[in-house]
């Protein structure tokens, strides 16, 4: 692909931090917004590519949980790392407003406000992993030492 990508807000903020990544295109499915569909259009593990879910716990209110594309987030252990007694997903009318982000677009860096991040302990078995770059179509390939340092994450068991 030797067309020009346009850099999404969440590659310009690793820009200016210094941070190094790679912005990778894919094809979108709008019937299929699901990271299997991603790791398969990139050709890469699904282990290596991670989704991010947005939740809201009793106690902390909105935080975020980045996990492998296959798994699903345990809620009791989202809610306990968090420091909640229970947690649930984000409705995805809820999503935009909070995050200014979309389905199938959520990127854990850039969001509007920085919320508490986990970001699940496979991670640091890559060299890289991808994450939405903020928009549907494209991913950003991160080092997830640099991804957690940035989004001030915490890495955690999450299923």
């Amino acid at each position: 692909m030797t067309a020009k990508m346009n850099k999404t807000n969440a590659a310009r903020l690793l820009d200016k931090a210094g941070i190094a990544y790679e912005l990778v295109a894919y094809e979108v499915d709008e019937e299929d917004l699901s990271a299997t569909h991603v790791a398969a259009q990139l050709g890469e593990d699904i282990g290596q590519v991670f989704k991010t879910l947005v939740l809201r716990g009793d106690r902390t209110g909105i935080f975020v949980c980045v996990v492998p594309g296959d798994e699903e987030v345990s809620l009791k252990l989202a809610a306990k790392v968090s420091g909640n007694k229970s947690a649930e997903m984000l409705h995805v009318k809820e999503l935009l407003p909070t995050t200014g982000y979309i389905r199938g677009g959520c990127s854990p860096v850039g969001m509007k406000k920085q919320f508490p991040t986990y970001i699940h302990s496979t991670c640091m078995d890559y060299d890289a992993i991808y994450v939405s770059a903020g928009v549907r179509g494209m991913q950003l390939k991160v080092a997830p030492g640099d991804l957690v340092a940035y989004t001030r994450a915490t890495v955690a068991d999450l299923f």
